[in-house]
C-alpha cells in the first residue's frame, strides 16, 4: 500500500532543545525552582494522570507549587516551561514539508497533556505545518502502549501499512513496527528520505 501519512514525534524530534538538560536547564536561576523539587512534588506523582487525560495541568501544578515554590503561580511556570521547550528543528520541518508537497499527510503523534498539546498546535503554529495532532491525553493511551497506535489508526482510518513513523525512542519505534507501521528512530543524523528508503517506504 502506498504511503498515506507520516507520523512524527514532538519532543526530541520536531522540538529539540540545544542543551542536553532541556527546558529546565536554567530553572533554578530563572524562576527560582529546583528541578529535583519539581520532579518529586509534581512530575513523578502526576505524570501518568496528566498524559492519560485523567487530570488537568493547573489543577495539579498549583498545589504542588504552593508547597515547594509559593512565589510562583502555575501559569507563570507553565508559560516559562512552554516557551523554553519550543526550539523547533527547522531543518527537519523543511524535509517534512517536501514530503507533504508530494501528497503525504503529516501528523504529530506525541505524549502530551492537553495544555502543551494546544500550545504546540496553536501558539507554535504547528497546525500550519501538519494535518493533525494525536496526543496521549486525548487518546487515553501513551507510547509505547499498542493502544496508542491503534487509536490513531482508528481516528485516521489509515491502515498500518500506509503509515511511516519517526520517534527518538527505540521502544516507541518498535511498538509501531509491531502494529505493522514502517518506522525509524530519529537521531537528527540521517536525512528523512534516507530513513524512509531504508524502511522500504
Amino acid at each position: 500500500m502506498a504511503l498515506k501519512a507520516l507520523m512524527v514525534d514532538v519532543d526530541g524530534v520536531v522540538v529539540r532543545h540545544p542543551h542536553p538538560q532541556g527546558w529546565s536547564v536554567n530553572l533554578e536561576a530563572d524562576p527560582g525552582l529546583k528541578l529535583e523539587d519539581l520532579e518529586n512534588a509534581f512530575f513523578k506523582p502526576n505524570f501518568g494522570d496528566l498524559v492519560h487525560g485523567r487530570a488537568r495541568l493547573h489543577d495539579l501544578l498549583a498545589p504542588a507549587l504552593a508547597q515547594i515554590a509559593p512565589h510562583l503561580t502555575s501559569q507563570v511556570l507553565v508559560d516559562y516551561w512552554f516557551e523554553q521547550d519550543s526550539h523547533l528543528d527547522h531543518d527537519l520541518l523543511d524535509q517534512l514539508a517536501l514530503v507533504r508537497s508530494r501528497g503525504v499527510e503529516l501528523h504529530l503523534a506525541t505524549v502530551q497533556e492537553h495544555e502543551r498539546a494546544d500550545y504546540l498546535w496553536t501558539k507554535m503554529a504547528l497546525k500550519d505545518r501538519f494535518d493533525a495532532i494525536h496526543y496521549a491525553a486525548a487518546l487515553g493511551h501513551a507510547k509505547p502502549a499498542p493502544e496508542f497506535y491503534r487509536e490513531i489508526e482508528t481516528r485516521t482510518g489509515f491502515a498500518p501499512s500506509a503509515l511511516f513513523f519517526i520517534d527518538d525512542k527505540a521502544a516507541n519505534v518498535q511498538a509501531a513496527q509491531a502494529r505493522g507501521w514502517a518506522a525509524a528512530v530519529w537521531t537528527g543524523q540521517d536525512r528523512l528520505p534516507d530513513l524512509m528508503a531504508k524502511a522500504g517506504v
